[in-house]
């Protein structure tokens, strides 16, 4: 046997091990490329979109002619152009319109797109436009919606188990109460972009800034009217995502597709700031109404909810984002009668849409404001309370959904979180510390979180992957994921690197893109590894088998005999070079090029009986915060912060790590200083960063501790044993929201709920210290 070897050393970059992020260099140093930074073929234009300036009207004109006049116009683009379908809508609803013909339904709607030589020129005379519209009434948000008739924007889910009106009626206590809680703007740094340029016959290709390629690239064939195979769409990396481009990228790619076609010439759109935040969707924000009912020990014994929300003007992703609102209203609590209704209502606003936890974190709120109610109730520590209601053993393991909770560690993971964090001798020091002081007063609160992963739509739940391995040795890796700086194709590679065992500095990783993997799910749902990896895993074991196989036909020993070792093959009693086994391989027509696989087991969802299984598994985590606030003046800053987070068996800590300390300032940002302000008019106010305030690093907890629970494990059929970690931590955020609630609390001495809506802002955490002094 030639090229023996003797292999003892491990891989570089195997799972399970800390690895920087593929680009994490290319990142700081300005190298990483993204879809603006690609070249611009000789007689790339640039469009730009014609927005309204009324909240709700029909159209009665629009003259267009001053903006086809305008220096370096080439053309505009209105519903006239489109020769397919004039909708964009992700769920097929067909009521999402590229531009509208006759209705304006928010302010800022794009109305048309200027195509000009510049993108400067394009942006000045999309302002030219004239129109003549008559005014409509319009409703902003979802009580005034309510009020006005306005209807549901999709169907309403209702969640129900047990005997509600029994368990209200044999409980001793019962509060009612409503919480609002806002939504949020992505902020991603990279913003909506996309970049097209056309090709013979029906081809165009598509580069764009999207966390669902597949969605894209069938948007853009159902607008031109063409088949999906005609269009081809590319993405190697976003400068954030967080939900924000996964359906609201569809209206950029398809105006940059429908010019480059219609002129014959590659066309780039990049709205500005102020235009992205106006012209896309947020977070959903929410009218929660709850009843609970609850016996002396503060055990939930009935719980009934109303998530009234702002979905907007279509309805986008807000059917699956309401639903899983209340799939994720119980958080970590077990309630033994259970009424749960969605009313996912239209608005006169920008349709809102995905965000990192999809509804998720806008339940679990609900279930830990209802846990803080009981608990001022009676006079009792919310950690108290938390635990009392935790999911058990059988009996106490059943969710409003039907699912059986098997997997829970919650009990393990607080109480080591409890201990670590010193969490009863530093809330027994504020209570002395706020009894003495006057006007500065703390608080403290341990929240925890349970988190179902899988996409809630069943068929999203597959992915796919191509693997090639080459004569030389090196490898090619294409799977349907996107990455956006979570460090996706950092894990995919290491989970293919350990597979053939060999250093994932032999692992090339390539963009993604319709042409290597076809009908992909969106990159979303904390499923990005989960989907892909085993993808990945499935391709790369594919190859491996034909190589056994081979190896043990050549040199004639059992295929159990033949080993991948670090970068070598044990073949017997022989040891040769991986490079020197692939080329051989080759040259006995071995095929070294795999299309994997891969499909979540076990899942199911009846969303007529409201009943199922949508979740493989559940991810837990629990969090401790601290903060003190000025009650002169309601400013705050959280002192410290300690998290102790479930991902299973980490493919990556580090990049595990970073994306929980993400999360956490980014949910903890929502609950305290993102908000989102419309006027009466109609106009989003907070459009831009001089008036949308998301966390700096002087917000972000001045003793910070963020460490994994190592000894979880995920059941045997998912990634080496990990377990997702995009979403979950977002809510470990709500411990923030937890201790303001505890300091605003003390100005009465405990006595009742703050209620504090959500974001915290300093003028409510304000307003509620007034409140509670002046005994309102």
């Amino acid at each position: 046997m030639k090229d023996q070897i003797t292999s003892t050393e491990a891989i570089r970059g195997a799972v399970h091990s800390d690895l920087r992020h593929d680009s994490a260099i290319k990142h700081v140093t300005g190298r990483a490329e993204y879809c603006d930074d690609i070249a611009e073929p000789a007689g790339t234009l640039h469009a730009y979109l014609g927005t309204s300036d009324v909240t709700h009207a029909r159209i009665r004109s629009l003259d267009l002619s001053a903006v086809r006049a305008a220096p370096g116009v080439i053309g505009v683009l209105t519903a006239a152009d489109i020769p397919g379908a004039n909708d964009i809508s992700p769920t097929g609803r067909n009521d999402e319109p590229v531009f509208p013909t006759d209705l304006i339904e928010f302010h800022g709607q794009p109305l048309f797109a200027v195509v000009a030589e510049s993108r400067d020129a394009a942006r000045r005379a999309a302002e030219l436009a004239q129109m003549e519209v008559e005014e409509l009434p319009h409703a902003l948000d979802p009580l005034q919606a309510q009020a006005a008739g306005y209807p549901h924007i999709t169907d309403p889910l209702k969640l129900e188990r047990g005997d509600v009106a029994t368990g209200f009626a044999e409980a001793p206590h019962r509060i009612t109460g409503r919480l609002n809680v806002g939504g949020q703007d992505h902020m991603y740094l990279e913003g909506q972009i996309s970049f097209a340029i056309p090709g013979e016959d029906d081809d165009v290709v598509v580069h764009c800034s999207t966390q669902h390629p597949s969605e894209a690239q069938h948007m853009v064939a159902h607008v031109l009217g063409v088949p999906s195979n005609a269009v081809t769409v590319n993405v190697r990396r976003m400068g954030g995502g967080f939900g924000g481009k996964e359906s609201q990228m569809n209206l950029f790619a398809c105006v940059a597709a429908l010019a480059a076609k219609k002129w014959n010439r590659p066309v780039k759109i990049r709205p500005d700031r102020d235009q992205d935040m106006t012209a896309t969707g947020k977070r959903h924000d929410f009218v929660i109404d709850y009843d609970v009912a609850f016996d002396e020990a503060g055990r939930i014994q009935a719980v009934e909810g109303e998530f009234a929300a702002r979905c907007g003007w279509s309805s986008d992703l807000s059917g699956p984002v309401t639903d899983r609102a209340l799939f994720h209203a119980d958080n970590a609590y077990f309630y033994p009668h259970v009424r749960l209704a969605s009313r996912p209502m239209k608005t006169n606003t920008v349709s809102n849409t995905a965000f990192r936890g999809f509804g998720g974190p806008q339940g679990v709120v609900a279930a830990e404001r209802m846990i803080e109610e009981i608990a001022f109730a009676l006079g009792k520590d919310p950690l108290e309370v938390r635990k009392a209601n935790f999911y058990g053993p059988e009996g106490r393991d059943l969710t409003p959904y039907h699912q059986q909770v098997t997997d829970n560690i919650l009990e393990r993971l607080v109480g080591e979180l409890e201990k670590s964090a010193d969490y009863q001798a530093r809330r027994k020091a504020i209570l002395e510390f706020n009894a003495q002081s006057r006007f500065l007063k703390r608080g403290i609160a341990l929240t925890p979180v349970k988190f179902g992963i899988s996409f809630t739509a069943t068929h999203y739940n597959q992915a796919g992957s191509l693997i090639h391995v080459y004569s030389d040795g090196s490898i090619h890796l294409n799977h349907g994921g996107t990455e956006m700086g979570q460090g996706l194709n950092t894990k995919v590679a290491q989970v293919v690197a350990d597979a053939f065992q060999v250093d994932i500095t032999r692992i090339k990783i390539t963009r993604t893109t319709t042409e290597k993997v076809p009908n992909t799910s969106a990159t979303a749902a904390s499923s990005g590894s989960d989907l892909n990896g085993m993808a990945a895993l499935d391709a790369a074991e594919q190859i491996k088998t034909r190589l056994v196989e081979y190896a043990a036909d050549k040199w004639g020993v059992d295929p159990a005999a033949v080993i991948f070792l670090p970068n070598a093959v044990k073949v017997g009693n022989e040891v040769m070079g991986f490079d020197a086994l692939v080329k051989a391989a080759y040259m006995a027509r071995v095929h070294l090029s795999a299309a994997g696989f891969y499909k979540t087991p076990d899942i199911h969802w009846d969303r007529a009986a409201g009943r199922g299984r949508p979740f493989y598994y559940y991810a837990y985590g629990a969090s401790c915060s601290e903060v003190s606030v000025d009650t002169l003046t309601g400013e705050y800053r959280v002192e410290r912060t300690d998290i102790l987070h479930d991902v299973g068996r980490s493919l990556n800590p580090v990049l595990d790590k970073g994306q929980v300390e993400g999360a956490f300032i980014q949910g903890m940002g929502w609950l305290t200083t993102e908000e989102l302000w419309w006027d009466k008019q109609g106009r989003l106010r907070t459009h831009a960063p001089s008036t949308y305030k998301i966390p700096l690093a002087s917000d972000a907890p001045r003793i910070f501790n963020v460490g994994l629970a190592e000894w979880s494990v995920n059941p045997e059929r998912t990634i080496k044993r990990s377990k997702a970690v995009g979403e979950p931590p977002f809510m470990l955020g709500i411990s923030v929201l937890e201790a303001l609630s505890m300091a605003v609390a003390s100005v009465a001495d405990y006595r009742e709920c703050p209620r504090l809506d959500a974001p915290a802002t300093p003028e409510r955490v304000l307003m509620a210290v007034e409140r509670l002094r002046g005994g309102k």
